[in-house]
């Protein structure tokens, strides 16, 4: 197995534990509010997005090393996409965001913080998916 297709697989893992978030509610990460740290709600586009993700990057890695890389490369620059929209506007496009709640008015480092996972893994996924 690859490491394109090894962190595929993590990434199947990851985002199948997110989208389980609202499902199972973990102490310390889920508050109250039902906010993931406190920060941001997840919904059930959320969830569904998720989800998705996770079933395509399980299926890219099991398939082949090409499969693996292309989800990387795809994943990552939606997310990161995703991520960067979401620190100016405060929400995204993946999850309808953008069209359903348009630019919020919050401040610039809740927006930052609620932006981080997806910058984050868009990222990472890019890097691994772009390397030989």
């Amino acid at each position: 197995m690859t490491l394109q297709q090894k962190t595929a697989l993590g990434y199947a893992v990851i985002l199948t534990l997110v989208a389980s978030l609202n499902y199972v509610p973990i102490p310390g990460i889920i508050d109250a509010e039902g906010r993931t740290f406190g920060i941001f709600a997840l919904d059930i586009y959320d969830d569904a997005l998720h989800l998705a993700s996770a079933l395509w990057a399980l299926a890219a890695a099991l398939i082949s090393a090409r499969a693996a890389r292309m989800f990387l490369i795809l994943f990552g620059v939606l997310y990161l996409a995703d991520g960067v929209l979401g620190c100016f506007a405060g929400s995204g496009f993946l999850d309808l965001g953008i069209f359903t709640w348009g630019v919020l008015d919050i401040p610039f480092s809740l927006k930052l913080l609620s932006s981080l996972p997806h910058i984050l893994l868009g990222g990472l996924a890019l890097a691994v998916g772009l390397r030989r």
